[in-house]
């Protein structure tokens, strides 16, 4: 009995199979094909009439898209064409776009921009004006003194925001004669600074200095007046080892008296408004011109020294 019932069920899966058979393989029905006449033949034309007097053209209907920013090209719809498709507005799409940052833009100093410079390499020259071996950084918004080509020299740095002099500003400018700083903000200077072989004229007036550095024995002409110099800020015998030193402009300071003796070569000393209460016996007048109002000396009474 089982036998028999698993050779019927194995027939009956067979023939399923043989039924699908024809799907599977592409096979069923086809259709044959028909003549070209046969299917022009077939067609139902209805009213076709070439002729385009016989439309009704009143579904024309010319669209204009407008934006933000006015007309833009035309786009045409003719009977049952699909419609155009509908642009986003210009607002719309700036407004989904990346928002822009801005960068602030800020002018770089004449300072920073020296110090860029010569961070490069490149000379003081592009920036100040150099006329043979004279530099003019005049009024030029520095902050100290600028690297020198080593042919320097004359200097003009006045007019700006230096406020120290440092040794290494002048290291190997041995032809730099000339140095005038007037009207900065100098309140210190390094010793050394201004030791160089040539330098004959240092000119310093209105600054905020109050005492000297040490002095270079060809000093021709020392300009400090207009600043806050003290006494004590002057060494001892400071001007004796200048032989050559010939005008002594220290004016409108702090001095109470200033260090002698003087050296012989000096022709002029300004000490207008100053503190100095020197007898002119000790500035040794005839030898020099003094410009100074000193006060009148006190006489002496018989049998005082």
């Amino acid at each position: 009995m089982r036998i028999s019932a698993l050779l019927g069920l194995i027939a009956l899966v067979i023939k399923k199979m043989e039924a699908m058979t024809p799907w599977m393989d592409g096979g069923g029905k086809q259709e044959q094909p028909q003549d070209e006449g046969t299917a022009y033949n077939n067609l139902e034309l209805g009213s076709y009439d070439p002729n385009l007097d016989n439309y009704d053209l009143s579904n024309y209907e010319e669209k204009v898209i407008k934006s933000d920013y006015g007309v833009l090209t035309p786009t045409t719809e003719v009977g049952t064409l699909a419609p155009p498709t509908t642009r986003a507005s210009t607002k719309t799409m700036m407004a989904t776009m990346a928002p822009r940052t801005w960068t602030a833009i800020t002018t770089p100093s004449i300072s920073s921009l020296l110090n860029a410079l010569t961070a490069q390499g490149l000379p003081t020259c592009l920036v100040c004006v150099c006329l043979g071996t004279s530099v003019y950084c005049d009024d030029a918004d520095l902050e100290r003194i600028p690297p020198l080509p080593q042919e320097t020299t004359y200097l003009y740095a006045r007019f700006n925001n230096i406020s120290q002099i440092q040794t290494g500003d002048f290291k190997g400018l041995r032809k730099l004669k000339r140095i005038d700083l007037s009207g900065n903000s100098i309140s210190t200077i390094e010793d050394d600074a201004f030791l160089l072989p040539a330098l004959q004229e240092l000119i310093i007036p209105e600054n905020k200095l109050v005492s000297l550095p040490r002095l270079p024995g060809s000093l021709v002409r020392l300009d400090a007046q207009l600043n806050n110099l003290q006494s004590p800020g002057i060494l001892p015998e400071s001007f004796r080892e200048l032989k050559k030193l010939q005008f002594l402009y220290l004016s409108d300071n702090k001095l109470d008296y200033i260090p002698v003796p003087l050296p012989s070569s000096l022709r002029s000393l300004h000490l207008q408004d100053s503190r100095v209460q020197e007898s002119p016996g000790i500035l040794r007048p005839g030898s020099y011109r003094i410009e100074a109002p000193f006060p009148a000396p006190v006489p002496q009474k018989q049998g005082q020294f």
